[in-house]
């Protein structure tokens, strides 16, 4: 199996240095090295590899929510407000819906499984925005109105969201015995507690980490442990008492860089470390999993509805921008960012597949869903980097920032 992972690695590596070099996600190129290495292909993953891989999946989704925490400090959220709430909300809500009401009938899929496949492909890929943002910022384009940190902050809390979401419909898809209604209505129950739990574990840490000093890099290893023994708890907790592991850690993140800031670029410049080889993992068994005798009949459809659904995206981030002081060159450059999916259907794709088969139910369902993740990434990561890229170079004025450029004026009721 040692050997087997090294060669996954090293061509993952090259993948995602040729697909860089080409001005594309390196992430669509491990997502081709999975296919290619997979079991329909050349079979080059051992089952132990891949058995492996799969239970590594939760560490990469920790990874993820963590780093996002790191990155939104008060301040940050303070200056986008409502405005971010929004557009953590509406743009995925009506792409999940457009999604759920046409894959029955383009998909053949019933409706309980067309809405977690909405669920799946309703959020960005942080693994492509965040970064690029970051280089807007660092390069002032926007900063007048702050349309790269509004992009930041909304992101952020939107794969947060989702992936919580996406949890609660598994379990209700898989045949959890639970009303659906009720299921739904707790999801913010959840969110609340789960992130009460974790701000109150992230003031522990501080308080640890102060009295101990441990090194960065243990640092960032008790983070990641900790946050999987959160995720464990959830699972046994959740027939007793409504907790939501995922806001948990994102908000661990959150509390580190608010109480303890030096350290916390210290330990998120780790975890990024760590990120190189969990999105390695997270990508290449993604696209292990895909059937391509299930994908290739379906492209067509698959396209087709993943269109309707990022229209109804872009529709829903300029309805948030209605009132903003957005340029409309500004709010193009935000519908750019609604394109590319890549992390959060990596690290999700699969989980209604497996639940099914651990349910002993038709994976059929779960199948479909996994194959529009993948395609959904290998199409739209490129697709959107490229929009992101000349969207920022031709509509962001490059310029000193303003501290106010959002006046509580422009924000919406609530923010």
């Amino acid at each position: 199996m040692i050997f087997n992972l090294a060669e996954l690695l090293l061509a993952a590596l090259i993948a995602d240095w040729l697909f860089r070099k080409c001005k594309m996600p390196g992430l669509v190129g491990m997502l081709l090295t999975g296919v290619l290495f997979g079991p329909n292909l050349l079979g080059m993953i051992s089952p132990a590899l891949f058995d492996v891989g799969v239970e590594l999946r939760p560490m990469a989704l920790v990874v993820i929510l963590l780093r996002a925490g790191l990155k939104l400090d008060r301040q940050t959220l303070n200056r986008v407000g409502g405005r971010a709430l929004a557009l953590a909300c509406v743009p995925a809500f009506l792409e999940g819906a457009v999604v759920a009401l046409l894959a029955p009938r383009l998909l053949g899929l019933s409706p309980m499984a067309a809405v977690v496949l909405g669920a799946v492909l309703c959020a960005v890929s942080p693994a492509v925005v965040v970064p690029m943002m970051l280089n807007c910022i660092d390069q002032k384009r926007g900063s007048r109105t702050g349309a790269p940190t509004m992009v930041l902050a909304a992101a952020s809390l939107e794969n947060t969201l989702v992936i919580v979401i996406i949890s609660a419909l598994t379990a209700m898809f898989a045949g959890a015995p639970e009303n659906p209604i009720r299921a739904l209505a707790v999801i913010p129950v959840s969110v609340l507690i789960g992130t009460a739990i974790g701000c109150l574990t992230g003031l522990a840490l501080c308080r640890i980490f102060e009295r101990f000093n441990p090194r960065a890099t243990r640092r960032a290893i008790a983070l990641i442990g900790i946050s999987l023994v959160l995720m464990h708890g959830e699972q046994l907790v959740k027939a007793w008492f409504p907790f939501a592991s995922l806001p948990a850690v994102m908000a661990i993140g959150f509390i580190m860089l608010e109480r303890y800031e030096p350290y916390a670029h210290e330990m998120a410049l780790k975890l990024s470390k760590i990120w190189i080889f969990a999105e390695i993992l997270l990508f290449t068994m993604i696209g292990a999993q895909l059937e391509l005798n299930a994908a290739l009949p379906i492209l067509m459809t698959a396209l087709l509805l993943m269109s309707a659904g990022l229209v109804a995206r872009c529709l829903g981030a300029l309805l948030c921008l209605s009132r903003s002081s957005l340029s409309p060159g500004e709010r193009l450059f935000v519908c750019a960012t609604c394109l590319p999916k890549g992390t959060v259907q990596a690290a999700v794709g699969a989980m209604p597949l497996t639940a099914l088969a651990a349910a002993g139910m038709d994976t059929g369902p779960g199948e479909v869903i996994l194959t529009m993740a993948v395609l959904s990434i290998a199409v739209t990561a490129p697709l959107g980097a490229w929009a992101i890229s000349y969207a920022s170079e031709h509509f962001l004025e490059k310029q000193e920032p303003d501290s106010d450029y959002l006046s509580s004026s422009e924000m919406p009721a609530g923010s």
